[in-house]
């Protein structure tokens, strides 16, 4: 398991974005070199968890539950077969492009070590918006990446901080005891609803975004 490249990037105004500021930083590139990442604050508050790289959309990006964003390259290539158009490292808005790892079957909770000292922990899927969508230029993407068997990518939060670069490899080193993986978060939040009491298993780790909906979810159900 590998980490094939850590890809950052810069605010660039668009008419696709749903941020306030009319920029959006989903155009990430492919770096060189040893990148920081560690812990950026609150949600809502904190930005992204590297070094370089920009958030623009606080409400839904950035913040220590989703400190950087992860997606396999298989699952690019997969997606290059159907969209017909190569997609680098990148593509997806992702910050870590990885080789061998079962990003979307990672539970929430899971427990990556990359290169010698940091340590990432799983804690959600990635909701696709109008600014993938804009990025992109792909006539009905939001639906269409909801529902693809290809799955959403995983977001991650800083447990140990430190350096990273291409070519790192990836340990997983913690798995917690429950069976609520990225994929089946995923399908809770958007096409599974009545999945999603069952998620509540992994409320410890899970993000602050998807803890919420499940919670009221499962609260609303359980008064009616």
């Amino acid at each position: 398991m590998t980490l094939l490249s850590v890809n950052v990037g810069r605010a660039k105004a668009v008419d696709y974005t749903e941020a306030a500021s009319g920029l959006t930083a989903i155009d990430k590139r492919p770096v060189e070199g040893l990148v920081r990442i560690e812990a950026p604050g609150a949600p809502g508050v904190g930005k992204s968890g590297l070094a370089g790289d920009t958030v623009c959309d606080l409400r839904f990006h950035g913040g220590d539950d989703r400190a950087a964003y992860a997606f396999a390259r298989e699952d690019l290539d997969r997606w290059e077969s159907e969209l017909g158009r190569p997609l680098a490292n990148g593509s997806f808005g992702e910050n870590l492009t990885t080789r061998d790892l079962d990003v979307n079957g990672a539970l929430i909770g899971e427990r990556w070590r990359i290169g010698e000292e940091v340590v990432l922990e799983v804690t959600g899927g990635r909701i696709p918006c109008r600014t993938f969508a804009g990025f992109l230029e792909e006539k009905g993407w939001v639906k269409r990446f909801t529902r693809s068997e290809a799955g959403p990518g995983a977001l991650l939060r800083v447990i140990v901080p430190g350096e990273i670069r291409a070519g790192d490899p990836i340990t997983i080193v913690h798995r917690p005891d429950h069976d609520i993986t990225v994929a089946l978060l995923h399908r809770a939040a958007t096409t599974e609803r009545t999945l999603l009491p069952r998620t509540l298993a992994a409320a410890e780790w899970m993000e602050s975004g998807l803890l919420a909906l499940a919670r009221q979810y499962a609260e609303k159900y359980a008064r009616a």
